[in-house]
């Protein structure tokens, strides 16, 4: 049976799909019953209704996540649309559930604009503690996520920017260790210009790295200053000013490769020509870049990561956002800002001590037990730092 096969199978099984909503509390009695619905049910309405914030106290909310999407760029499939995404929806739901504990609904919005579906959004907010956007187009989703962390009281995150962001982050602090390079002189080509590549350029930033050594490519080349073919303000913040064309060029003497864009785009020649133990992030999924052995073959000396659990060093988003939103939802975080980001990818590097970090082990794995309560602590704590918690 191929995993196709197997993958149908186990999604239509038994009851179809991954998810169902099971009752917290015990309804098996009358009395139980009295008390979950009516009569009972109405004191807590009307606490809730002289002090709003009393819906945390008598509701699920707190605990509650909207995963939401339009389907518009879904993992390695493309604009599927909104029905097509659900069991990736699902999978993320399941995924929180798992690792934090955290209830999930996943939304799929028809939505034909921007607009509708911010509107959408915020429609949501009195019955969720947060909100997941997922698989969104760019530059739609920096749109979407700017206006409802604007407009939006509870956190608002975009997990295919930062999640991956944070991950990147935490592993690249790491790999500098091994290699014995400092943040601020690291030389680093990104591949891929999208919401991922954006955010994770962003947050290198606020962790150390030059705006002048990061070179961005997309599919015409460098991001460079005074380039007309397919730009946009956010690609624009990191044009450089270089004479350097190609992502080959680029990656001559370069000391990080991070790859967030296609398959098979890297060649082992292009690879020869990095600096001397070259960091190489290959991150599409489920083909990278460049392939692992390939990496090894042209470059014994590299630290590799990617996106893909048969390999070392996965790059894993389900290491950060379950513990993310946990440490929001705990202390009741307003949103998720900058510092809480950057307290999370330190927390992941720091679960590694610096005596164990080596090539192969530079970030942990998803199963790790520590990863979500760490991750949690340092964003809970980095949101009361900031002024952005609710609760001490």
């Amino acid at each position: 049976m191929s995993i196709d096969e197997e993958a149908l199978e186990y999604h239509a099984s038994g009851r179809p799909g991954k998810i169902e909503v099971v009752p917290s509390k015990p309804v098996d009695t009358e009395r139980a019953l009295s008390l979950a619905y009516t009569p009972g049910v109405a004191a807590a309405c009307r606490e809730i209704a002289k002090d709003v914030s009393k819906v945390f106290d008598y509701t699920a909310r707190g605990n509650l996540v909207a995963v939401v999407t339009n389907g518009t760029a879904v993992l390695g499939l493309g604009n599927i649309g909104p029905e097509a995404s659900k069991p990736v929806m699902e999978g993320k739901g399941v995924l929180f559930k798992k690792f934090a504990d955290i209830d999930v609904f996943d939304i799929e919005l028809k939505n034909t604009t921007i607009e509708e579906f911010i509107i959408s959004v915020k429609c949501l907010e009195p019955t969720f503690g947060g909100i997941n956007l997922e698989d969104i187009k760019s530059p739609d989703c920096f749109i979407i996520e700017e206006r409802l962390q604007k407009e939006m009281k509870i956190p608002v995150f975009h997990d295919d920017q930062h999640g991956t962001a944070i991950i990147a982050s935490a592993a690249l602090m790491n790999a500098c260790q091994v290699t014995h390079r400092k943040m601020e002189e690291v030389i680093i080509v990104m591949n891929g210009a999208g919401a991922a590549a954006l955010a994770s350029a962003k947050l290198f930033l606020s962790l150390g790295v030059k705006k002048q050594n990061i070179i961005m490519c997309d599919s015409h080349g460098i991001v460079y200053t005074g380039r007309t073919v397919d730009m946009n303000p956010y690609k624009d913040e990191f044009a450089l000013d270089t004479k350097k064309r190609t992502l080959t060029e680029a990656l001559t003497d370069a000391d990080a490769f991070v790859g967030l864009s296609v398959a098979n785009c890297v060649t082992k020649t292009m690879i020869k020509g990095m600096a001397k133990n070259p960091i190489i992030f290959a991150m599409a999924n489920p083909v990278p870049e460049i392939m692992p052995e390939d990496i090894r073959e042209a470059r014994p000396d590299a630290i590799i990561a990617t996106g893909r659990s048969d390999y070392p060093n996965q790059i894993n988003n389900a290491l950060a956002y379950p513990g993310i939103f946990k440490g929001a939802l705990d202390c009741r975080a307003r949103c998720i800002n900058e510092v809480m980001k950057q307290a999370a990818a330190q927390a992941l590097a720091g679960l590694i001590l610096p005596a164990e970090r080596r090539p192969g082990y530079i970030i942990p794995s998803v199963f790790d037990p520590r990863v979500v309560p760490a991750v949690a602590q340092a964003v809970a704590q980095a949101a009361r730092e900031t002024g952005v918690a609710r609760l001490p």
